[in-house]
């Protein structure tokens, strides 16, 4: 069971091209776990369709699915990771999310967004307008418990580094795929210990403490 005793319900957030299936090896776990999980599968996946777009269906779920007073944790891998940094950042899920973990997303973009022409993939390329109007408002996540986590070895987030903020817990796992990173027995306990941590005090906007470096997870572990 977790630490919590009355644990939020966990939203899951996939990326590029997959559907809620992607995570049935961390599901079942969180289930076991005592939390609620739920799902989205956002339409279209394959970025035909900006990504403020689907941050709005994820927006539209959390109004239909949970009661205006339940707080609720999201988890996001990769592209799910930053359409949910923007429901989050640009409609009200500041609000109701507590807990915000974000597994090998691009926040700074990625190379190989490069290799398609498409709406949300742009909105994926380093540099990118929309990348940094999210990332002017990084002091935002402070007010809730942010985590990333990622690998070093990412070949979909060129650079890896791509997938670190100045803001929240930094997480490192040693996992050889992008994909693995949310089957990895490593890195879904990962995701565990961030979902059972006690709600950290907010801090004001504009005065960001310093980013927390959390050890690399060992790859024998």
């Amino acid at each position: 069971m977790n630490s919590t005793t009355n644990p939020n319900p966990v939203l899951l957030v996939h990326g590029i091209n997959d559907t809620a299936a992607v995570f049935a090896k961390m599901a079942p776990q969180l289930l076991r776990k005592g939390w609620r999980v739920h799902d989205i599968d956002l339409t279209p996946n394959n970025c035909d369709r900006p990504l403020d777009y689907l941050a709005q269906q994820i927006a539209n779920y959390v109004e239909k699915t949970f009661p205006p007073e339940q707080p609720l944790d999201i988890v996001g891998f990769s592209m799910g990771g930053i359409v949910s940094r923007y429901y989050i950042q640009r409609l009200g899920g500041i609000d109701r999310v507590q807990r915000f973990i974000t597994i090998s997303s691009p926040h700074h973009g990625t190379v190989l967004a490069y290799l398609l022409e498409r709406p949300g993939s742009i909105q994926m390329r380093p540099d990118s307008p929309f990348l940094a109007d999210l990332n002017r408002d990084l002091t935002m996540l402070e007010r809730i418990n942010f985590t990333s986590i990622w690998t070093p070895f990412d070949l979909m987030i060129v650079p890896p580094t791509s997938s670190q903020m100045q803001v929240g817990r930094d997480i490192q796992v040693p996992v050889a795929l992008h994909a693995w990173m949310i089957t990895d027995p490593k890195a879904i306990a990962s995701v565990i210990v961030a979902l059972s941590e006690p709600l950290r005090q907010h801090h004001p906007l504009g005065q960001t403490p310093p980013l927390q470096k959390s050890p690399k997870i060992d790859s024998n572990i």
